[in-house]
């Protein structure tokens, strides 16, 4: 059967650039990854790829060539790099292709995100009462999950610190300074309980990845990471949080869960062989759901895991290596690959000063409203 392999892997870093359009920034990791494996973009045979508010993807087509490549454009929200590498890797895996490319980038404007629900699937009511602006959305959500499974506001705050301690020692990340926990807990309150350094920023930059067969990959005498399970998963019926702490409704399965389920069983591992991951982490409290979620530990025992520091980078499990979307920013159509290509990094040892020692295993996950998430575990 045909494996899936990242050959090479480039990002343009992350943050505010204002001489620079989110289509430029995704032009040069395109041309990052393509120098990363030695190729031209002549040898590409596919890509896919994603943006949210920088335009479409395949606009990059004149700027690397006019070859007549298949190139497919993704959306499907912060999932859309988890979606455009499924993608690539089922059309290596089904035989069709064995070299392409999968790409995203985005420049949003500053402030919070705020959809319109009616585009998302979703009834008008829910944004007439706020629930669109993510920074009361993820508010509510982590208060309920706060109650239910005492969670402490020192928590989330741990969280914070974690990523901007880890994002001084990442070039592509945004906010390279740290952040120490007093200053976390007593910035400007934004949507109880999350404070201005327990969010995410949206913000531009560009990232791709270049896979191959194991077959192509040897006849150009290079290697790679192997996908070794990828998986995306939408949400059923139930799975969308009530919000008020006072309610006692009982919450179904989420697409998290399905995903990181699914990726699970199509490697053949479970949460417990994982050695590092990347998470999505919009606020610090989406860091802590998702830890749930994705199996590596049980609701409210992230309160023991984070205060004896099992997420940092000498932890049990390093999460978020590279600061996550806290340090890095979040544009949309990059987010994804991002958690990607630092795992790529990890696997081949290039993550100086964040490196994870005997890293084997890496796992990436990324939810999208209205709840898509996507799931990548990758083996060195």
């Amino acid at each position: 059967m045909t494996q899936v392999h990242i050959i090479g892997a480039g990002i343009h870093p992350f943050g505010r650039h204002d001489d620079k359009t989110g289509l430029d920034q995704g032009v040069h990791a395109v041309r990052e990854a393509l120098a990363d494996a030695g190729l031209a973009w002549s040898d590409v045979e596919f890509a896919f790829g994603g943006s949210s508010a920088a335009g479409s993807a395949d606009a990059a087509l004149p700027r690397l060539g006019l070859t007549g490549v298949q190139f497919i454009n993704i959306s499907n929200g912060c999932a859309t790099g988890g979606s455009s590498l499924l993608s690539g890797y089922w059309a290596i895996k089904s035989g069709e292709f064995d070299l392409g490319v999968v790409i995203g980038f985005d420049k949003h404007p500053r402030g919070a995100f705020n959809a319109d629900p009616v585009a998302s699937g979703l009834p008008r009511w829910y944004g007439e009462t706020g629930m669109m602006l993510t920074t009361q959305f993820f508010a509510m959500k982590i208060r309920r999950y706060m109650e239910l499974h005492a969670i402490s506001a020192t928590t989330l705050g741990r969280v914070a610190v974690k990523a901007y301690e880890n994002g001084t020692v990442t070039p592509h990340a945004w906010r390279r300074a740290p952040v120490d926990l007093e200053t976390v807990m007593t910035s400007q309150m934004l949507s109880d309980p999350l404070t201005k350094f327990m969010f995410c920023s949206p913000a531009e930059g560009g990232v791709a990845l270049v896979l191959a067969s194991e077959t192509k990959m040897r006849e150009l005498g290079l290697s790679g990471p192997r996908v070794r399970g990828a998986a995306v998963r939408t949400r059923p019926r139930g799975s969308f949080e009530v919000f008020s702490p006072s309610l006692d409704v009982k919450r179904g399965v989420s697409p998290t869960e399905l995903a990181s389920k699914a990726a699970y069983d199509m490697a053949g591992v479970g949460p417990g062989d994982i050695d590092v991951a990347q998470i999505q982490d919009t606020e610090s409290g989406a860091e802590i759901m998702h830890m749930a979620e994705n199996g590596f530990c049980a609701d409210g025992e992230q309160e023991q895991w984070l205060s004896e520091g099992a997420t940092r980078l000498s932890g049990k499990l390093p999460i978020n290596t590279d600061g996550g979307c806290l340090a890095c920013g979040e544009p949309v159509g990059a987010s994804g690959l991002r958690q990607v290509y630092e795992n790529v990094q990890q696997l081949r040892g290039r993550a100086a000063g964040r490196q994870v020692d005997g890293a084997r295993l890496a796992y990436s996950q990324v939810y999208g409203a209205p709840g898509i998430s996507a799931v990548a575990i990758l083996e060195a």
